[in-house]
């Protein structure tokens, strides 16, 4: 196989499933992109349909597993409170929501799961999905595509791209634990 086919499949198959960082390897297949080597815009196809592919998935398996999903999330009030929430946002702001998700630390997981448990429609939460990783994928695959443009050089860029992904993963991880979550107080008068 090609070496350029790799570098497809292999963006493929980390953008397709949530929670796998793969923000230097979108970075570095755009410069490979400025470089000449791949094709900037089968690398945005690839990386942004795969990841809605994803998105699809983990809907699809919310919808099969929904019940046992309920159960779990029932099981602790953090999850509870979780699950109302996101489920109150879904309902009243809708597409928007969905795109929204897709930004927040493991979003595409919990948004997914959330639109299938509520049976929110199919095509509403494809639409803001799709929209979603059409804009996630251009501004990752621009990122490197500009920055190796910038950098004048692969490895420099490449270079740079790894230790930015690492600093907003790290910046994320950070802010994560320094927000503390709120439950909302239950009413207990009826």
């Amino acid at each position: 196989m090609d070496g350029a086919l790799w570098i497809y499949l292999l963006l493929a198959l980390t953008s397709a499933p949530p929670l796998v960082p793969n923000a230097a390897l979108i970075a570095s297949a755009g410069m490979l992109a400025q470089s000449g080597e791949l094709d900037v815009w089968l690398v945005f196809l690839v990386v942004g349909g795969s990841a809605l592919a994803g998105d699809a998935l983990v809907y699809g398996l919310g919808r099969l597993a929904g019940g046992r999903v309920l159960r779990w999330l029932g099981r602790r009030p953090a999850r509870r409170t979780a699950l109302g929430w996101t489920t109150e946002r879904i309902n009243r702001h809708g597409v928007p929501f969905v795109v929204a998700m897709r930004f927040l630390p493991s979003g595409r997981l919990i948004g997914g799961l959330t639109a299938a448990l509520v049976n929110y429609p199919l095509r509403r939460f494809l639409l803001g999905a799709g929209i979603a990783e059409a804009v996630w994928a251009g501004y990752s695959v621009a990122l490197g595509y500009w920055g190796g443009a910038a950098l004048d050089g692969v490895w420099t860029g490449a270079l740079l791209g790894i230790l930015v992904s690492l600093l907003v993963a790290g910046a994320a991880q950070l802010l994560s634990r320094a927000t503390p979550s709120r439950a909302r107080p239950t009413d207990h008068t009826s």
